[in-house]
């Protein structure tokens, strides 16, 4: 299924308070949108907007179909909405009691009848998720026993196992390690190459932000400061100041990507000399 999503002039807010102001996002078949910003900025708060599970002020989310037509996602049930988009969110309930492979399971939920067994179709895309996420060999390990990295990973291959045309992603490397981030920023490039996946990342890796996305969109006090092609966003000017500290940025000769250097306010202090072995005998 090919489908992109948008959120158009979002306006968000927590009880009273207005955090997002008119914000607008493109999630495009095909590529990897990247929602960077301080603490605070809004980006997780549009991102679940997007997943319609953060209420809209004002602004609309809206799908686009294999028509080319865009349609408000507010009518679309549940179900039908999760056919199409999926969120990794950062809060998650623990399951306990259940194996690796029946958590990943519950991805196929959108697509089965009440009570249906599962068909081929399900068994293999639960096989594809665990396989693309590396966890294959573990899925008959109760997740309890599982680490957060580990634990991460089959929350991931739920999403994909779920089978959508949009993918949306909250941090989805927290509590990895370096292989495994790698592993996952890998196969979130792959997704949109391969399968023309429109995915949306909230990261706080600048330097991740630029390896994986082709669209950056940098926030601040939620509203956007700059979006497009990585280089145009991640600029020592617009970083220095969204994030109130000098940040220079510059090219990567050997990979031509834009790598983010924060400079420290506090110059480490340098340790004082020790005395020579005959100084104290002096």
């Amino acid at each position: 299924m090919t489908s992109a999503l948008t959120g158009d002039t979002l306006v968000l807010g927590y009880q009273r308070t207005i955090v997002v102001h008119g914000v607008s996002v493109e999630l495009r078949p095909g590529l990897v949108t990247a929602l960077i910003g301080p603490n605070g900025s809004g980006k997780s708060t549009v991102l679940r907007a997007l997943a319609r599970l953060h209420r809209v002020e004002s602004g609309s989310v809206r799908l686009r179909h294999d028509t080319g037509e865009f349609a408000d996602a507010a009518p679309l049930s549940a179900r039908d909405f999760a056919r199409r988009v999926t969120l990794l969110s950062q809060s998650r309930p623990h399951p306990s009691g259940l194996a690796v492979r029946d958590v990943v399971a519950f991805g196929r939920h959108p697509h089965r009848r009440r009570f249906a067994a599962f068909t081929d179709a399900d068994r293999a895309a639960i096989d594809h998720a665990m396989k693309l996420t590396g966890i294959a060999p573990m899925a008959g390990r109760p997740v309890d026993h599982l680490s957060g990295g580990e634990l991460q990973r089959v929350w991931l291959a739920t999403c994909l196992a779920q089978d959508t045309g949009v993918l949306l992603l909250d941090e989805p490397t927290n509590h990895l390690d370096l292989r495994y981030q790698v592993e996952i920023l890998d196969l979130v490039r792959a997704l949109a190459d391969g399968s023309g996946t429109a995915l949306g990342v909230v990261l706080h890796d600048l330097d991740q932000a630029a390896a994986v996305a082709d669209e950056v969109v940098l926030l601040h006090q939620g509203r956007i400061r700059a979006a497009g092609p990585p280089a145009d966003v991640l600029t020592s000017e617009h970083l220095s100041e969204v994030y109130g500290l000098p940040v220079t940025a510059s090219v990567d000769p050997e990979t031509g990507l834009v790598r983010v250097h924060p400079l420290r306010t506090i110059q480490r202090r340098r340790p004082a000399p020790l005395p020579l072995a005959n100084e104290g005998t002096r």
